[in-house]
């Protein structure tokens, strides 16, 4: 074995055994970790190098990770999932499973990567699966399935659909048809709701003209369909729409699957708006009904989840982005989040904190002169209650 092997096993080790810790960045919201949970340097070493001397004398990457990032999440028997986007140097991105028995640290890729099988011919990338554990028994895997556009003569145009594939273990997938929206020409960022809804499988989708442009568009959509194993959806109804000069601006997209509640169904989603510098992704939650899951019944202000100080650069700067979370049977909810398509982070909150903030942060009243009223009546509130103390 060259030399090089045990220098390059040993980091890979002891990052695997590193102990993750709390930030002391505090907002009452949510705590985040220092570390990252998932980044390129978790991948074995010999899915990068030729480990045969004969073939690699000089010990040279053959097949290199440029990213992990965006990753779906579940728990099972005790043990933490995290279904990662791994982009190899060649743009391609593939799905692989990393498991642990903390949900903060310790994840580790088991040995191959995940082969979907090859149904899709004109399907040339795959990435971000979210992950639902249906009441039909089956756990889903819902992902971006993209083709290059034929009708188009610019060799960067996409198709983007929606891939479903479905199994009980995360070893044995079976590949379903690709969701079919007769009102969108293109979707991303679709989830498989985990409970039939009057006997039909529901999704969240999110409308699209194009590839990038949401065009028309109008925000996170809800349709139905009575066959996952040939999805097709007539109508979709928008819930979380969106709204000028806010974060959702440019367009939004839902993000983990919902978390039930006493309250309501509350998502994690992301906003994008756009600025000088290109566009700004963001994390925000808002919850609908549990009887009528189209219905948006709280949407606090702004955003629950930005890019800080490291997180805001790599390869898509200013971006954070989640596609998965887990809830514990403690309470606890660990949010799993992606800064800058380069890395993956955990924050980690609990049920009753994340209701709180969804059910009683102000919703956004939407003009700068309300929002000034809003602000100002929060500290005269703050000024009563201290001066109070104070006397």
């Amino acid at each position: 074995m060259h030399p090089q092997y045990y220098v390059e096993q040993d980091k890979y080790e002891r990052l695997l055994h590193r102990k993750n810790e709390k930030s002391d960045r505090y907002n009452g919201m949510y705590d985040r970790y220092v570390y990252p949970v998932l980044t390129r340097e978790h991948i074995p070493v010999f899915w990068r190098y030729d480990l045969d001397e004969k073939t690699n004398p000089f010990f040279m990457e053959r097949l290199g990770v440029n990213a992990v990032f965006n990753s779906g999440a579940i728990e099972l028997n005790g043990k933490y999932y995290l279904i990662a986007r791994v982009e190899g140097y060649d743009r391609k991105s593939f799905f692989a499973v990393a498991e642990s028995k903390s949900p903060v640290d310790g994840f580790c890729f088991w040995d191959y990567p995940v082969e979907l099988p090859d149904t899709c011919k004109h399907e040339t990338n795959v990435y971000d699966m979210r992950l639902t554990k249906h009441e039909d028994g089956y756990i889903y895997g819902v992902f971006c399935s993209e083709s290059k556009d034929t009708n188009s003569n610019d060799l960067s145009a996409a198709v983007a659909e929606a891939g479903i594939v479905r199994t009980k273990d995360l070893k044995t997938w079976e590949r379903l048809n690709n969701l079919k929206t007769l009102q969108s020409p293109q979707q991303r960022n679709v989830i498989l709701h985990p409970e039939f809804v009057d006997g039909k499988y529901m999704f969240y989708t999110r409308p699209m003209d194009g590839f990038i442009e949401t065009g028309s568009g109008g925000g996170i959509g809800v349709g139905f369909c009575d066959d996952i194993t040939n999805a097709v959806i007539e109508e979709e109804i928008i819930t979380s729409q969106r709204k000028y000069h806010t974060i959702t601006e440019a367009k939004n997209g839902a993000g983990a699957v919902p978390i039930k509640t006493d309250k309501g169904w509350i998502h994690i989603a992301h906003g994008v708006r756009n600025t000088a510098a290109g566009l700004r992704y963001v994390i925000y939650v808002f919850a609908t009904d549990l009887r009528d899951p189209t219905k948006v019944i709280a949407e606090p202000s702004g955003y629950y989840i930005a890019p800080l100080g490291e997180e805001r650069v790599g390869d898509v700067s200013n971006v954070v982005f989640t596609n998965g979370a887990i809830v514990t049977k403690t309470g606890e909810v660990y949010i799993y989040y992606a800064s800058s398509d380069t890395r993956l982070h955990v924050a980690e909150t609990t049920l009753d904190r994340l209701v709180d903030y969804t059910f009683n942060t102000p919703s956004d009243p939407l003009r700068s002169v309300d929002c000034v009223q809003q602000r100002c009546d929060l500290i005269r509130k703050n000024l009563d209650i201290l001066g109070q103390r104070n006397k």
